[in-house]
């Protein structure tokens, strides 16, 4: 077998290492975002806990998780910060009066802070959706990991993608928000329970979709020229 042939064998994932990377890159999204928003619902809908308590019940979750990086890494979990952030804005807007379209407009205005802090870290070097990118793109793979480790630092296009991944969640986001936050000033209560609904479903269903194509493909694409590269030379 050539050398070219091993070095892709060798790096090949095997498809549980693929369904670990799967696993392992929805964690942090799970701790940090799905668990507090499960948490709050569970709590003021199931539960008929009030606003208030349920974002402050919900918050520790994110709390914990931004205290624990902070004593053990050094640093802080971005991720979890951001859902910290976005459920103190939830509790500054509960405390204003119980009207029931800024309710409705509420989970929007912590939808588009999420946004706006996606976009921020894009602009500041760091990312905040590269944490979920990247495992989808290197699949579990050390030889994947560090061959976009390289590209990252010698490709500008591929530095580019990364950035742009954040920068369409981010974006998507916000303006999801906004139309949300204007139908609720705008139509009837009733239909602004419904329609965001669908407007959330709509603009995660067209971002998955359009991030997928235009940038995780051409990642992965760029992942596996890096390895033949290195396999021939």
């Amino acid at each position: 077998m050539s050398q070219l042939g091993t070095e892709l064998t060798a790096t090949a994932p095997a498809t549980g290492e693929v369904r670990k990377a799967r696993v392992e890159s929805m964690k942090p999204l799970v701790l940090d975002a799905l668990l507090p928003t499960a948490l709050y619902y569970l709590l003021s809908k199931g539960c008929g806990m009030g606003a208030l308590g349920a974002l402050a019940w919900s918050s520790v979750v994110p709390a914990g998780r931004t205290a624990w990086g902070l004593a053990r890494e050094r640093r802080v979990n971005g991720l979890a910060a951001l859902i910290l952030a976005a459920n103190v804005v939830g509790l500054l807007l509960g405390l204003v009066s119980g009207d029931a379209r800024l309710m409705l407009a509420k989970d929007s205005g912590i939808t588009a802070t999420v946004g706006i802090a996606v976009l921020v870290s894009v602009g500041a070097g760091r990312p905040l959706m590269t944490v979920a990118l990247q495992p989808w793109v290197t699949k579990g793979n050390a030889a994947r990991l560090a061959a976009w480790q390289r590209l990252r630092n010698r490709r500008r296009r591929f530095a580019r993608l990364e950035r742009t991944f954040s920068v369409m969640w981010g974006a998507a986001l916000f303006t999801e928000a906004v139309l949300r936050i204007v139908g609720a000033y705008t139509l009837p209560v009733d239909t602004t329970v419904w329609a965001g609904t669908l407007i959330v479903s709509v603009t995660c269903a067209l971002t998955v979709v359009v991030s997928g194509a235009m940038v995780i493909g051409p990642m992965e694409k760029l992942v596996g020229a890096e390895l033949q590269e290195r396999g021939a030379s």
